[in-house]
């Protein structure tokens, strides 16, 4: 059951002061506080990737400003046309295993409570992420047929909103390679399967329950609920959907996947370069939030968000559409969040990531909402995928793409503009940077002492100009390339750029390609 799209080549690639210490969970979580850098305790980079995505490397802007990019629509890559899918099928997570790339979905057939007997998880498989298929796995009948994509049924209320992942914990068992977390109401069930194919149940008791919350919520865990293996904090994370008039989310943490600490609620707050402050208070009903293939100590939110009783179509168009009666009076878009770790999200970008699309059938209720986890699609594209036409006869998965770390910018315009960075250290030897100039614009770098003072060699007239448009160009000076006599030492970054977007940032070894 092919999506009939032009057939390409395969292309492999891989995937996507307020923070709590978890100590008896994770260990200490220590989460840097970049307002707070001085020349004494400076940042430090390592030669990790750093995403303008946020404000914690940047000390000031002058004429320039972060800019939140739109990602572009490829089109609709998998119709949930299946009898036992439906037009109220969702709650996406994108896999890659090795060349595989699985897509992870709940069908329901017949409309009734959440968690119900009707509802059941498919799966559909791709080389390249572009073209899809749904296999007939033979594990489960429907309708007199096991001819189909399902990989669990019969097991309400867990394959409501059934979530797997693929376990990239050091030593983690081969039986326990794929985890998923599934439930609705007060409790949310693990399951463990080797393949991500054939699933069973961990325990028959609640990893997570209302016991374990230490505030009163109704409807806990009702959305897609998520589980990952944090490199950076060294522990599982469970991001999960709570209600008090809006749709929230919390988090735990554990060390094994069995035993969960105390859930905390997140945070959100919003950093404008002059103060810190709590974000709008907005419903999210699906978090979608995972570590960044690139840089996966920054988790990325693609969030959706819902707009109860906010009405765009009328009953006229609802009908034109087939659209389910109950489903067409509210409208969504989806909004980006960061988080390093611990219980705050950055709402810098307060403005919708991803708009819906032209035509009415784009402005339903619970439309537009993002799978779980990107996907490398090719050399210089990250794809992001959608649910769209919601409750409807035409509901279907969109791929949208974006440039490799391509979120968000520090723009200037034809005016010239100004990044001062705090102090930080760093380990590699060489500068790369991911940029965008047109063809009159360009970047300029100069790397300074504590105090301001340019660096010899390294001052903004020695810097050679970078022009172009390029993921991973390494800065030259008249000296060179290389940095290796100010490895570990505290720097600051002045960066001069017009007409230009600056994406991301790295200090590598020279040798690295």
């Amino acid at each position: 059951m092919a999506m009939m799209v032009k057939k390409q080549s395969p292309r492999r690639f891989g995937i996507l002061p307020f923070c709590l210490a978890m100590a008896a969970f994770c260990g200490p979580l220590h989460v840097f506080d970049s307002r707070t850098a001085t020349a004494a305790d400076p940042i430090t980079l390592g030669t990790r990737r750093e995403l303008f995505i946020d404000r914690f490397l940047i000390e000031r802007l002058s004429n320039a400003s972060l800019q939140l990019h739109a990602p572009h629509d490829e089109g609709a890559v998998l119709r949930f046309d299946a009898r036992w899918e439906g037009p109220q099928a969702g709650y996406v997570t994108m896999i890659q295993d090795g060349p595989k790339l699985r897509m992870y979905y709940r069908g329901i057939s017949e409309l009734g409570l959440d968690g119900s007997e009707h509802e059941r998880t498919c799966v559909a498989e791709s080389e390249d992420g572009i073209n899809w298929t749904k296999p007939e796995l033979g594990l489960f009948d429907y309708g007199g047929t096991s001819a189909n994509n399902i990989v669990l049924a019969d097991a309400a209320p867990v394959t409501h909103n059934f979530c797997p992942m693929l376990d990239a914990r050091p030593g983690v068992p081969p039986e326990e390679r794929y985890k998923a977390v599934g439930g609705t109401g007060k409790e949310l069930f693990a399951y463990l399967s080797a393949d991500g194919l054939k699933w069973t149940k961990m325990q028959n008791e609640p990893i997570l329950s209302g016991k374990q919350m230490p505030f009163r919520f109704d409807h806990l865990f009702d959305s897609q609920n998520l589980v990952f293996w944090s490199a950076s904090e060294n522990c599982y994370v469970c991001y999960f959907r709570v209600w008090d008039g809006l749709r929230r989310i919390a988090r735990s943490t554990s060390n094994d996947f069995r035993t969960w600490s105390q859930a905390v609620m997140m945070k959100q707050v919003h950093d404008d370069g002059v103060a810190v402050t709590d974000a709008p208070a907005e419903n999210l009903y699906t978090n979608q939030t995972s570590p960044y293939p690139r840089a996966p100590h920054i988790y990325l939110a693609i969030a959706a968000r819902f707009f109860e009783g906010r009405q765009v179509l009328n009953e006229q168009q609802a009908a034109t559409l087939q659209v389910n009666p109950g489903f067409f009076k509210d409208t969504s878009d989806a909004v980006l969040l960061s988080s390093r770790g611990g219980h705050v999200y950055d709402r810098t970008y307060l403005e919708g990531f991803l708009r819906p699309g032209i035509g009415p059938q784009n402005w339903v209720s619970r439309t537009n909402y993002p799978a779980l986890n990107l996907v490398q699609t090719g050399p210089t594209e990250l794809s992001l995928y959608v649910s769209q036409d919601y409750a409807q006869p035409t509901s279907h998965v969109r791929r949208y793409s974006l440039r490799l770390d391509g979120f968000a910018s520090v723009r200037a315009g034809v005016k010239e503009g100004e990044l001062l960075t705090k102090p930080f250290t760093f380990a590699g030897d060489a500068l790369e940077i991911n940029f965008s100039t047109s063809a009159g614009g360009g970047l300029r770098f100069e790397l300074q002492n504590s105090d301001g003072t340019a660096l010899p060699g390294f001052a903004l007239a020695d810097c050679q100009e970078q022009i172009g448009n390029e993921l991973d160009r390494v800065v030259t000076w008249k000296s060179g390339t290389s940095l290796k006599e100010l490895v570990g030492k505290p720097v600051r970054m002045r960066v001069v750029l017009r007409d230009a977007d600056f994406f991301s940032l790295r200090f590598r070894e020279s040798a690295t390609p």
